[in-house]
């Protein structure tokens, strides 16, 4: 029960004038420019904190404890044995003349194709991966902010480079996060995926001018926008990072540009389909044959950028939190790509029954919502009711949220580019076993999808005898 010298809650008796003196003058256009400098100058300042003194990102070391339990399927002893008997492997090295060996993630990646080609066909040393296949492309969507979609895409591509797999990264949120995370370096939207829909769509531009200039009509003017990106392919805005087998392609606020220009381009050609151009650009370039997985991280919000990324995937991840909201807000995502893509489908196959052609239809080999930051103490009974509702939709993995999530976060590293030396090694471990979890049941889905399509394969060669 209160008592009267219990004190008044803070929103009583504020002073007018008091609030007043707390006040700065009114802020104009100018004010959002002065504020965005500060947020530049401390981004810089905290993404500094993860970079080496050539202002790069660097990726740290692996110990052969850490190797043997997570990355190559051998015990220690035999690991050790296999370096000696092979002088010409790495052989890591030690910090102190009888400490830990270390090894660097190139190193691991050579000692692993060694164990792959000499040691027992038993072992799993190197991920599955079809040949002839094309790289898997994975969207991680959702248009509410906050649920952990950029994080998990980057742990997902961190994962499957650790496991072996070669990942291509595409940041298409002009927010740059995804960029930040792999130390990305984009000067402008030429950088970005702007051009590759540009050179698509000029493509179609210049093919629709032909068949005008045959039916006398006059074509369309290729501004100079058009006639840079006809000269640009996905290999010139594909850069390195410091995961020796992940590649980016980044993104920074001007990529925001293409949400205005491309309905401008499709009030102009009608037939151009823009929702096929990241898809048929990075085909036609050669990516989905230098890459096993690609995962896209797309804006919080369904604009022209995320169709372009959701109908390019193979594979749809949707993460939200254990929330009536988030719960609430994912159904009406799903809704809203219900209505997107069956629109498009009923818009172009009028067209194409008209002509004759054949009709289009959407397909997702698979779609998973992932739950993300799970706490099992508060979150249990509606983490259940969700699963009942979504059924296999909801991928029964729920990633919790450790302590060591925002301890890596704040030396702006993900999870696996986090030395265990800083934590407590338990820590370190029951950490990392969420995300590792997380990444088992998106790989069960890859690798379940790439099945399919080699026995698919395997019955479309038979019929064809």
């Amino acid at each position: 029960m209160a008592k009267d010298s219990d004190p008044l809650p803070a929103y009583f008796n504020i002073d007018p004038d008091a609030a007043l003196s707390e006040l700065d003058a009114p802020t104009t256009s100018d004010g959002f420019a002065e504020i965005a400098a500060a947020c530049l100058r401390g981004r810089e300042d905290l993404a500094s904190r993860g970079l080496n003194e050539d202002g790069r990102k660097t990726l740290r070391q692996f110990s052969t404890w850490e190797i043997t339990r997570y990355l190559i399927p051998v015990a220690q002893a035999h690991f050790r044995r296999v370096l000696k008997a092979n002088p010409d492997l790495p052989q890591g090295r030690s910090e102190t003349e009888s400490g830990a060996k270390w090894f660097s993630l190139d190193e691991v990646i050579r000692l692993r194709a060694h164990f792959a080609s000499e040691g027992s066909k038993a072992k799993e040393y190197k991920p599955y991966r079809p040949e002839g296949m094309p790289a898997k492309m994975v969207a991680v969507a959702n248009f509410k902010g906050g649920v952990g979609k950029t994080s998990t895409a980057a742990h997902l591509a961190m994962s499957a480079a650790l496991d072996g797999y070669k990942v291509l990264v595409i940041d298409l949120d002009s927010q740059g996060s995804m960029t930040s995370i792999f130390g990305g370096k984009v000067a402008d939207e030429w950088g970005t995926v702007f051009p590759l829909i540009a050179r698509h769509y000029a493509t179609h531009l210049r093919q629709e001018n032909q068949s005008r200039m045959d039916r006398g009509e006059a074509p369309h003017p290729l501004d100079d926008t058009l006639s840079e990106a006809l000269n640009l392919s996905a290999k010139d805005v594909i850069q390195p990072t410091h995961w020796p087998n992940i590649d980016l392609i980044g993104a920074q606020l001007n990529l925001y540009w293409a949400e205005f220009q491309i309905p401008v381009w499709r009030m102009t050609a009608r037939s151009w389909k823009l929702w096929d151009a990241l898809t048929e650009r990075l085909e036609a370039d050669g990516v989905l044959d230098d890459y096993d997985v690609i995962f896209l991280d797309t804006p919080p919000a369904l604009g022209y950028l995320t169709i372009n990324g959701l109908a390019a995937a193979d594979i749809l991840l949707v993460p939200l939190g254990a929330s009536f909201l988030e719960f609430d807000s994912t159904g009406r995502f799903f809704d809203m790509l219900h209505s997107t893509f069956a629109s498009i489908e009923e818009g172009e196959n009028i067209a194409a029954r008209a002509l004759g052609r054949d009709e289009i239809s959407f397909e997702w080999d698979a779609v998973r919502a992932v739950l993300t930051r799970y706490d099992g103490g508060q979150q249990a009974e509606l983490a259940a009711l969700m699963q009942a509702y979504l059924g296999r939709t909801l991928n029964p993995h729920r990633q919790d949220f450790t302590a060591l999530i925002g301890q890596a976060g704040e030396q702006v590293n993900g999870i696996y580019e986090a030395d265990y030396r800083d934590f407590n090694r338990e820590t370190y471990v029951r950490g990392r076993e969420t995300f590792d979890a997380t990444y088992a049941a998106f790989k069960r889905l890859l690798l379940g999808v790439w099945r399919r399509d080699v026995l698919q394969a395997a019955a479309d060669q038979a019929a064809d005898q």
